[in-house]
């Protein structure tokens, strides 16, 4: 297994890889969508806007364990969505890329995130991908917790990351905001999964 193997995983229905260059068509997709980032972000993006962030988001931290994955269907290979172990923003409302960097684990919580497009709503992939994420975090990095924030609308993200074995730690500063956070921490994954 090369170096950078251990970034290639699976779980029952979905593959995992780094996002690349080439992966320009689903972030469009996704961030072109106002259903799919409208607990995000409160804009879309077009083409050449995204095209021009790509470089940044890219971008790998801590051996390639802190960045965004793609997850594609293990069947068909249809790019379905992105997962992502990245450094939680506070004051910030967005990643801050520049904690993000090569062989460094940020000094910054890691959060675990998730978007789908449209067509892969309702099959249950959200929460394989974030308990698939946090065992990831767990088993390849020295984390020893990961969290998650979301917009308090988001009711079906706050059911998939219970369901994913994250407790809800109530109201939370992150993205510039208030809003409600959650944790898990490696000896709760590990008494959950032995």
């Amino acid at each position: 297994m090369s170096r950078a193997g251990h970034l290639y995983f699976e779980s029952e229905r979905l593959t995992y890889r780094p996002l690349e260059q080439y992966d320009l068509d689903l972030m469009v997709e996704q961030w072109s969508d106002p259903e799919v980032i409208k607990y995000i972000d409160c804009q879309t993006y077009d083409e050449d806007e995204l095209r021009e962030e790509m470089p940044l988001v890219t971008r790998r931290a801590g051996g390639g364990c802190i960045g965004i994955w793609i997850l594609a269907d293990k069947e068909s290979g249809e790019k379905l969505g992105t997962a992502i172990l990245l450094p939680l923003p506070v004051e910030a409302d967005d990643t801050e890329w520049d904690l993000v960097r090569e062989g460094e684990i940020p000094d910054r919580e890691i959060e675990v995130g998730y978007i789908l497009k449209q067509a892969a709503w309702g099959r249950g992939f959200a929460t394989e991908a974030c308990r698939r994420m946090i065992r990831f975090g767990f088993e390849c990095t020295p984390l020893d917790e990961i969290v998650a924030a979301i917009d308090p609308e988001n009711h079906v993200s706050r059911k998939v990351l219970q369901k994913s074995g994250m407790r809800e730690e109530g109201l939370i500063r992150a993205y510039a905001e208030t809003i409600p956070g959650f944790r898990i921490t490696r000896a709760e994954w590990l008494r959950a999964n032995p």
